[in-house]
């Protein structure tokens, strides 16, 4: 039986909605954050040392890290579902770019973003300024030119395919899930009519809904 390690605020949702849309049988086993630090709790570095989520065990078998998850379930159960055959050599590229791109440029954007956006809140009074000045420096010089121009090429790619790679959800549609979910409840998509339009399909997949129905609605650090 597979068991997903599900840390609330985390980016586990995206590995229950490829186990929904394989339809594969799944235990979930969830862990709160500390309310105070909003670390994950020491239980769940019994599972993997370094405590993070979404990480999955199947028999004797532990898996860490979403691609990898993917990469592991849609290879062992997937039979060919979910991904493009490797002789359609073009799709299977794009396939593979986006499934490791999602974690290797996008997300350390967001994840810096937002740490830096914290720095103010977290500052004693005294240099409560100076901490906002440089988070607000930081945000107009470097992540948000930076996050437009990705965001630009990402909309540019489902403006002309609607999805990433593949049959609908492909692997890489549900690897880029949460950062583009991340983006949706931190800023307006306005300008990107093809993210937005991504993000609503993702909420009206019933594989998606069974997702929310089970372990309840995604929700974003810091909310």
């Amino acid at each position: 039986m597979i068991h997903v390690h599900h840390l609330e605020k985390s980016r586990s949702h995206r590995i229950l909605w490829l186990l929904e849309a394989l339809e594969l049988d799944y235990e979930l086993v969830v862990y709160q954050r500390d309310e105070k630090t909003q670390h994950a709790p020491a239980s769940l570095k019994k599972i993997h040392p370094l405590g993070k989520s979404p990480v999955i065990t199947d028999g004797d078998l532990t898996v860490a890290e979403s691609g990898a998850i993917i990469d592991y379930l849609l290879q062992r159960y997937g039979q060919g579902r979910l991904q493009p055959a490797q002789e359609d050599i073009h799709a299977w590229v794009d396939y593979r770019y986006w499934l490791h791109y999602a974690e290797g440029s996008l997300m350390p954007l967001l994840v810096m973003q937002l740490v830096f956006g914290q720095i103010p809140k977290q500052s004693p009074w005294l240099i409560k300024p100076l901490a906002k000045g440089i988070s607000d420096t930081m945000s107009k010089r470097f992540f948000a030119p930076q996050i437009k121009q990705h965001l630009s090429v990402i909309n540019e790619c489902l403006s002309a395919h609607g999805n990433f790679a593949g049959p609908w959800p492909s692997g890489a549609d549900i690897q880029m899930s949460f950062p583009l979910q991340a983006v949706a409840a931190t800023q307006s998509l306005e300008k990107y009519p093809a993210i937005a339009a991504f993000v609503s399909r993702i909420e009206q997949d019933t594989a998606w809904q069974r997702v929310v129905a089970r372990a309840g609605p995604l929700t974003m650090p810091g909310q």
